[in-house]
């Protein structure tokens, strides 16, 4: 086997996979037989298996490993290493929360061989997990089979601070048509008078995971079976009933305490409106540290600067430090201190899944931001996003699904959208041609709503130097090759309430030379773009992010010895009611200006709409790639003296 039909290219092929989880022995084991079909193929041979652990119990183990590998002649080498543990990361709390990752290498892997390996993850007696089933992965599977025998105990669910009994089972499928999860009971035997029940699926010629431009959060679409235990019978009495846990947890750590009030009645004054409160709220959270964007602290730094375990919002005002979500709780504290109905609102990060009412598991419920009621108004704020702008959302958190607390309880609600008039990239080149085609001058680029914010992150994840040559490394992608960039000021970094702006030096070629014309990228901002779309068929829908506009203006002195012979048409095209796109010009003696604008009002579109849509890119893709030709100008002769009478 050389190759996988219908799958050009493709790094390998599970041939067989196969997992069974079986709750009396707590144990999940795995067996993967791997073909090796090219030189990416052989990454495959480096295993990292995640797990987690910790200090109160709960957590996985890993072992049992062993392996080998096959080579095309029938050579076996054993697989004779030692696994090595790495920590990914550790979680603050009382449980000391690890995640962990066993890593080995299988031996003398080579482009035909095959990998096969098994291991076993192991948990604590006293604890019992539902298997998730992914069955789709990056690589085509020919043969997957998958196993769980539950335990039939009468189990106790502990979350959130309360218990439930529960011996119930559900899952939530995405999977092929051809497949379906068997259920099979075997005979009554001591101790299980009820015999053995068994789920099982089998699959087979399962084809890679899509990997299609602009596409939604692929967690949403692959093929996989999520289970859980449950002691409900609906979906919709599980969310009311766990929403009713949730928010009553919510609103023991939130209070608010006695510190939290007096830090409200210090910061703001009896004639301030709510909106200067939330105002002054808003800013004294953003200027607290964000530990998801610095560290988390240890315990034992805690413990030495005198500060006790976070129970409450107070604890965050102490420490004047906390995660993205307990900002967010302290948030909506300080607010109901000012006296306003305030509420948080858990939403599953839509730039990782997608919120899932029928899959009845709060873990996907992975951020929270806030809802004030402001002045009869609800409005939407995420103070745990660091430098987002006051009234907005991440847009990782906009048009995103989750529960919310509400004055009667709580609810499953969507969080709205931004219009695409916040989220605005402007890019601005005033520059200066002379006489050999070379320009110089002033890049600006000004970012506002999301990418500002993209921007912002990114500077908290390093140092100033990084973040410069970062910068640098993003316009030089941008622009023709050859070009020489230097940033010279960035401005309003940490204003968030302000576009920010970056500006940079340029010098360099822009043009490609031939004979005695030089043809310049009409908007030298889209001389390396890519084709949007590649492909003629799509399968999933097309997923933008965010709603945007990007502004173009580019203007280029020419020097006397050049003139614009030709430039770019103004254009105009418009896709339905959801993108615009227009391209003007403005030619002078000395000088060429071509401004470019294109606003995307949607961020989300139908599969169907996928050709018309592919054309449209097509056309306006073709239109960027037009050129301004210039040539070299005609010389004037310039009067001979006229001849003295002497």
């Amino acid at each position: 086997m050389t190759s996988q039909e219908g799958y050009p290219g493709i790094a390998g092929v599970y041939l067989n996979r196969e997992e069974i989880t079986e709750d009396k022995l707590h144990m999940w084991t795995v067996y993967v037989r791997l073909k090796v079909l090219t030189e990416k193929g052989k990454d495959y041979a480096n295993v990292e298996l995640k797990y987690g652990s910790s200090n109160s119990g709960g957590g996985y183990t890993v072992n049992n490993i062993s392996g080998r590998t096959i080579h095309a002649d029938g050579t076996i080498i054993p697989f004779t290493g030692k696994p090595y543990e790495k920590l990914i990361e550790k979680t603050q709390g009382y449980d000391g929360y690890k995640h962990m990752a066993k890593i080995f290498t299988m031996p003398s892997v080579e482009i035909g061989s095959i990998i096969e390996y098994r291991y076993s993850l192991r948990y604590d007696d006293y604890y019992f997990f539902a298997p998730s089933w992914f069955i789709q992965s990056d690589l085509y599977l020919r043969k997957g089979h998958y196993v769980w025998k539950p335990t039939d105990k009468q189990l106790v669910s502990k979350r959130d601070g309360h218990e439930q009994l529960t011996n119930s089972i559900g899952w939530f499928p995405v999977l092929p048509k051809d497949a379906q999860i068997q259920q099979t009971r075997l005979p009554a035997i001591s101790p299980n008078p009820n015999g053995q029940l068994i789920l099982s699926l089998d699959v087979h010629d399962v084809p890679p995971a899509p990997q299609e431009e602009y596409m939604p959060p692929i967690s949403s679409f692959t093929y996989r079976v999520l289970f859980y235990y449950s002691p409900y019978r609906s979906a919709a009495e599980y969310w009311q009933s766990e929403g009713k846990y949730w928010s009553k947890n919510q609103d023991k750590f939130i209070g608010p305490g006695s510190k939290v009030a007096g830090f409200v009645h210090e910061l703001t004054v009896p004639s301030d409106s709510q909106e200067q409160k939330l105002h002054k709220i808003y800013a004294a959270v953003m200027q607290i540290e964000n530990t998801d964007f610095t560290r988390a602290h240890e315990t034992a730094e805690d413990k030495a600067a005198g500060l006790r375990e976070i129970h409450n919002t107070d604890d965050i005002l102490d420490r004047k430090r906390g995660t993205s979500d307990q900002l967010t709780a302290l948030f909506v504290a300080m607010a109901r201190a000012a006296g306003m109905k305030a509420y948080v609102f858990a939403v599953t990060n839509r730039d990782r899944s997608m919120f899932t009412n029928a899959y009845l598991n709060m873990s996907q419920l992975d951020d929270s931001v806030a809802v004030v009621n402001l002045d009869g108004k609800e409005v939407y704020f995420d103070p745990g996003s660091r430098y987002c702008p006051y009234g907005h959302l991440d847009w990782r958190h906009t048009f995103a699904g989750g529960i919310r607390q509400t004055e009667n309880g709580t609810a499953l609600s969507d969080t709205p959208g931004e219009p695409y008039t916040f989220s605005r990239t402007q890019r601005i080149a005033e520059l200066k041609m002379n006489e050999h085609g070379e320009v110089s001058g002033i890049v600006k680029l000004t970012y506002m709503g999301a990418p500002a914010l993209a921007w912002r992150h990114r500077s908290l994840r390093g140092d100033d130097e990084s973040f410069r040559r970062e910068l640098r490394t993003n316009l030089e992608h941008l622009l023709p090759g050859g070009v020489d960039i230097k940033v010279i000021n960035i401005l309003q970094l940490e204003n968030y309430e302000q576009p920010l702006t970056v500006e940079f030096t340029v010098n360099g070629p822009v043009g490609s030379p031939t004979g005695k014309r030089l043809f310049v990228p009409a908007d030298i901002f889209m001389s390396n773009a890519k084709p949007a779309f590649p492909h003629e068929k799509r399968d999933l829908a097309i997923y933008f992010d965010y709603p945007h506009m990007v502004q173009d203006a580019i203007r280029i002195h020419l020097p006397a010895t050049i003139t614009a012979e030709s430039v770019p048409s103004p254009d105009t095209e418009q896709f339905k009611k959801s993108a615009l796109y227009t391209l003007t010009n403005e030619q002078k003696p000395d000088s060429v200006t071509i401004r470019r604008n294109f606003t995307l009002g949607e961020f989300l579109f139908d599969a169907k709409d996928y050709t018309e849509l592919r054309a449209y890119y097509s056309k306006i893709e073709n239109k960027d790639q037009e050129n301004i030709v210039l040539a070299n100008a005609p010389q004037t002769n310039a009067p001979k003296p006229a001849l003295s009478s002497n």
